[in-house]
């Protein structure tokens, strides 16, 4: 059976990162973008990794530019933009597609593993997020609106 650690995805830095580095962590995948409305979501995500990083828990976060052309930068100014304006920690990819015929196949998998509203695999913008427990099982699939501190009490029973 498939996992989320059996997928490697290249980081923001360009070298190539297996997921089973994080292997027993509960993780948050999330599709990101610096020019999004719901772009201040990266304050909530990074307040959940200081939160529970240490109970084992890591947000991943992979840039898309596939909705509305909201991440027009290279990784550098990506990783530039999350380090200066967010203070971002957790780990950050290099960009991905999450839809169509060249979405990465973690974001392949994940749709597989929790659609959408109405069965839709599709993700429909930035921000969407999966909440991955420490087996390597989607747990749950939560729209961009869903604001990263409302899923603190599910990432704490993820983390058992």
């Amino acid at each position: 059976m498939t996992t989320a650690y059996d997928f490697t995805a290249r980081d923001i830095d360009g070298n190539d990162r297996p997921l089973a580095d994080f292997q027993g962590d509960a993780l948050l995948v999330v599709n990101v973008a610096s020019k999004c409305g719901f772009t201040p979501q990266y304050t909530g995500l990074e307040a959940l990794q200081k939160r529970f990083h240490a109970q084992g828990f890591n947000v991943l976060g992979f840039p898309c530019d596939q909705f509305g052309h909201q991440e027009p930068g290279d990784e550098a100014e990506i990783r530039n933009f999350c380090s200066l304006t967010y203070d971002v920690s957790f780990p950050m990819f290099s960009k991905v597609d999450v839809n169509g015929a060249g979405a990465h196949p973690l974001y392949q998998w994940l749709k597989k593993e929790k659609s959408g509203l109405l069965g839709i695999g599709a993700i429909k913008w930035n921000f969407t997020k999966f909440l991955v427990g420490r087996d390597g099982k989607v747990l749950r699939r939560y729209a961009p609106t869903d604001k990263p501190e409302a899923l603190a009490d599910d990432i704490a029973a993820a983390l058992g």
